[in-house]
Parts: structure tokens; sequence; C-alpha cells
């Protein structure tokens, strides 16, 4: 009677802690679905930063390995001048570079470009003059693969080629082959180009560009077939840090001699090295696409929980929370997740990446594969180099993409209005 004159309707509320608790049931399913997919777009978040860290490890590795190889062949600064230089200018020479102790050696040039010919089989080559008294020649006997390149001697005529030249031209040690000048030799009957057969002393393997495009001979012969009598063209430096080839020619090229062009072992593998650097923005780009995923399903989590906390942000908005207020909530809860993810991402990838040559070595130690086989490549370990600027690149690359997928959801967050979502909650 008393609930009929205060307007209750008793029987309904016989069902009131049903309807209480599948509204809790459900509650806690969707904020359980929630925190899946919170906790999903952590790990996809880890894993993306992991992966890229890992990944631009080993390819710096591989940059270094290669650059490394091919500075024991590679002059690390050259100059050359048209009317050349003779050896009384190139001791006087010696004598000023030398006593800058950043410069290990000072070597003559003699180089041109010549043609390699056996029977129908041709290649273009970039022909080297060395003498087994140069210091540089202890660099590339680390790397002779058949023959010994200290056996070159004036007036043999012998030739030392690059693993990939020997192999095109299908020549060994013993075989006699064929240079071809980039000059011609004027005579009564005509005109005819200048041809002289050598004979192979040596095959190297440096494991890089120039085992497919450069020669050596005994820089005497070498300067008997360009005619250049007791000069020679330029010379060359051997630095002792040759990643500061360039600093140093800018510090004393002009001054030792004004008006040369000087160049650098960085620009005659520039075509190479900048290969390389695209190769390494694709990977790049192609790997954050794993912490693109990661960022729309953050995305996800937040418009989920924004719809499932609608109510609550009314709650909050009628105690006078601001519009901006629940926007920087909601960005501290998305950043809160990809933080983690990313420091996570970091700590795992730092880790990798500096135990990756072992962490291979034991997995082919198990399955018997080998990654490098040690017949076929010249390395047998997959190399790895963590740099400070590729780590930083990562992390702010993953805080920016995660910053910006949290704007939308916390946008919608703000726009709830407390009237509108507090009258449909029953």
């Amino acid at each position: 009677m008393c609930g009929g004159a205060f307007g209750f309707n008793l029987p309904m509320f016989k069902n009131l802690p049903l309807f209480i608790g599948l509204r809790y049931t459900r509650s806690k399913r969707r904020e359980g679905f929630v925190a899946f997919i919170s906790g999903f777009s952590l790990c996809a978040m880890a894993l993306g930063v992991m992966a890229l860290i890992v990944v631009l490890s080993v390819m710096n590795g591989f940059d270094r390995e290669i650059k490394d190889r091919l500075l024991r062949v590679v002059p690390h600064v050259t100059v050359v001048r048209p009317e050349g230089f003779s050896a009384e200018d190139i001791a006087s020479l010696q004598s000023q570079i030398l006593a800058d102790t950043s410069v290990r050696a000072v070597v003559p040039v003699v180089q041109s470009f010549a043609m390699l010919s056996v029977d129908t089989e041709q290649a273009g080559i970039s022909l080297q003059g060395i003498d087994p008294q140069w210091p540089t020649l202890a660099l590339l006997k680390e790397n002779m693969i058949s023959g010994h390149i200290e056996k070159l001697s004036p007036g043999d005529f012998g030739i030392v080629l690059g693993s990939q030249i020997a192999r095109r031209l299908n020549v060994f040690v013993g075989d006699r082959i064929q240079v071809t000048m980039p000059e011609v030799t004027v005579t009564p009957a005509g005109v005819f180009p200048r041809i002289k057969l050598l004979r192979v002393s040596g095959i190297f393997e440096v494991g890089a560009q120039v085992d497919g495009s450069v020669a050596f001979i005994h820089q005497h012969d070498a300067r008997k077939l360009l005619r250049l009598g007791g000069n020679f063209q330029g010379i060359q430096l051997k630095l002792a840090d040759a990643y500061e080839a360039d600093q140093w020619v800018d510090l004393h090229g002009e001054t030792l001699l004004p008006g040369l062009n000087w160049h650098t072992w960085t620009n005659s593998m520039a075509t190479l090295f900048q290969a390389m650097r695209m190769e390494k923005v694709v990977v790049s780009l192609l790997l954050s696409v794993i912490i693109a995923v990661a960022a729309f399903n953050i995305v996800a989590s937040l418009v989920l929980m924004v719809a499932d906390k609608r109510n609550d942000i009314a709650v909050v908005r009628t105690l006078g929370a601001t519009s901006g207020l629940i926007v920087r909530i909601f960005v501290v809860q998305g950043m809160a997740v990809g933080t983690m993810g990313i420091f996570i991402g970091v700590l795992l990838g730092c880790l990798i990446a500096s135990f990756v040559g072992d962490i291979v070595s034991l997995v082919e130690s198990f399955t018997g594969l080998y990654v490098f086989d040690p017949s076929v490549y010249l390395i047998s370990a997959l190399p790895s180099r963590i740099l400070p600027t590729d780590i930083v690149m990562v992390v702010s690359s993953a805080f920016i993409i995660n910053f910006l997928a949290t704007l939308y959801p916390a946008w919608r967050a703000g726009q709830v209005l407390p009237a509108e979502a507090l009258r449909y909650d029953h």
C-alpha cells in the first residue's frame, strides 16, 4: 500500500540483484577485452621497436664489415697531378705529410683503366701499380686466396686479379691474359691499340666491389705500360683512421698541394654507400609498419575505453572537469601503454643486437644449418653494431606515432556531453 502511494512497483525490485549482476558482468567483460587490446598494443609496440633496432644494428654491422674490407685495398686519400710527380717530389712530400701522426703511409699512384680479355671473355678494370716494398701491400696480402702478391717483380708483367674478375674470365694462377690499354700506338702501318700479355700471379678476395673491378701489377710495369718514365701520377695516403679522410683533406689538402683535386675513398665508393643507405632507409620504413599496427591497436583500445567509460566521463564532467582535462587523461593513458612498449622494445632490441652473432651460432649448432656457410661467404658470423643515433631515431618515431594515435580517441572522449551520456544510463 505504501509502495503504491509513493509510486514504487515492488515486484520489479525482485530482479534488481540479477540486473546489477548482469550489468557488472558485462562491464567486467568489456574491461577485460579493453585490457586485452591494450596488452596486445603494448606487445606490438615492443616487437616493432625491437625488430627495428635489431635489423638496423645488423645492417650497421654489415656496413662496417664491407667498409673495413674495402679499406684494405682502396686508398684512403688520393691526389693526382697532370704533369705527375717525380721520385724527388714524392720524397719531399712524404717528409711533410708523415710529420702528421694521423698519416700512416704515403705511396705513389700509378693507375689506369684497362680491358682484360681471354678468348671471348672480357672485363673492364682499374689497373693499379703496386710494389712489394710499399707498406700498403701488407693489407692486400691478408686477402690473397691464391698465389703470392709479394712475388711481383719488375719486368715479369705479372698481374693479381680480384676473385670476381678471375671467375668471369675463367683464369687461374699461371694463365696468360691480354690487357688492352686505353691508348693507341701510331705506326706507319696505321693506328693500333696497345696490347700486352700478362701472367696471372695471384687472386685476392676482399668480399666487396673491388673484387670485380681492380687488378694489380708491379708499379715498374705499370709505368712502362702507361709511358710515364720515372714519374708517378700522384700519391696515396693511408690514414690511422680512414673515417676521418674527408676532414683530413679539408684541413691539409689545400695547404700541401693547392689547386689540386683530392679524392677520398668515400668519393670513389659513393654509389655503393648511397645504395646501402637507401637500403637501410627502405628497410626502416617497411619495419615501421609494425609500429603503425601497434598505433592502430592503441586507437582501438582507447576508442573502446571511451565507449565503456562514457558514464564515468559524464559524471566527472558534472563535477567540474573540463573537456581539455578529459583529453589529457586519455592521451596520458595511451602514451603510458606505448611508452611501456617502447621501453621493453629498446631493452630487448639492444640485448638481442648485442648477442645476435652468438644467438645465430647457437641456433646453427642445434640445427646444423648455417646462415653463412664459411665455404661460400667471407664472414661466418652475423655482424652487429648498435648506433645511439639509430636508437634515438627509432624511439622518437615510435613516440610521435604513439602520440598521434591517442589524439582522436582522446578528442572523442572530450566531446562526451554529460546530459546525453547520463540520459540513457539505467
